[in-house]
């Protein structure tokens, strides 16, 4: 059944403004069938991380939930069909793509053209708006720079999978323990998605690379991997402090 028979002219308008291929290929089907399932998304449309794709769509203003379905072989699985269709944010991210340019901009003013979790400068293309406190957690934020992050996509990779497999996400929902989470602060953290562990990633570049291959030829000579040997250079040095 055609779900858009129910839904509003303006949800409709809303909807069809969507032009990223992922996003649009979610609410296109929610459209035609009212709902999409986990398995619509890895077997149709080849995308493998589902929540990913659900977030895409929530990030354009329309909101989604989720619930339970069969799948083909008999397990339960995740689904997606739009929300509550008053939520959907019309005034404030008709032409979306504008403000997410603006917030953008402002981002790489403010903090450069880098990635803010691998800290590695990168182009602007590359470059990915993410919530820091996900949507999941806290709805969705005041448009303002400082909410939002921007990450490479290996860093988004990352994040998303460590989020989506944190008690805070899957549970509690508690703000507060996002605000102090590596992945929304990398700069000021007590926490990685609620494990007590610390992390640093490391760049070498330019004229540095010839370090980074003399460390990894000395790694090899003592049959070690190269993130532990550096980080007992870095525990010597402290020892000697």
């Amino acid at each position: 059944m055609d779900s858009s028979q129910q839904l509003p002219d303006e949800f409709i308008q809303l909807c069809q403004s969507v032009t990223a291929k992922r996003p649009k290929a979610v609410i296109d089907h929610i459209l035609q069938y009212g709902f999409i399932t986990t398995e619509d998304l890895k077997e149709r449309y080849g995308y493998n991380h589902p929540p990913r794709a659900a977030r895409d769509v929530r990030e354009n203003g329309i909101p989604l939930e989720t619930f339970r379905v069969t799948g083909s072989d008999g397990r339960r699985i995740a689904a997606y069909r739009f929300g509550d269709v008053s939520k959907a944010r019309f005034s404030r991210l008709s032409g979306r793509t504008g403000l997410s340019k603006q917030i953008k901009d402002e981002l790489i003013r403010r903090y450069g053209c880098k990635c803010f979790i691998y800290l590695e400068e990168v182009d602007e293309r590359e470059l990915q708006i993410d919530h820091r406190i996900p949507f999941e957690v806290d709805g969705e934020p005041d448009l303002e720079p400082e909410n939002f992050m921007l990450l490479c996509g290996s860093a988004n990779r990352a994040k998303s999978w460590s989020c989506e497999h944190c008690e805070n996400w899957n549970n509690l929902k508690d703000k507060s323990i996002c605000l102090s989470c590596y992945w929304a602060y990398p700069e000021n953290y007590t926490h990685i998605a609620m494990r007590q562990v610390r992390r640093i990633d490391l760049l070498w570049e330019g004229d540095d690379v010839e370090i980074y291959e003399r460390l990894k030829q000395q790694a090899v000579s003592l049959d070690k991997e190269i993130p532990e040997f550096v980080k007992e250079i870095i525990e010597r040095e402290i020892e000697r402090w």
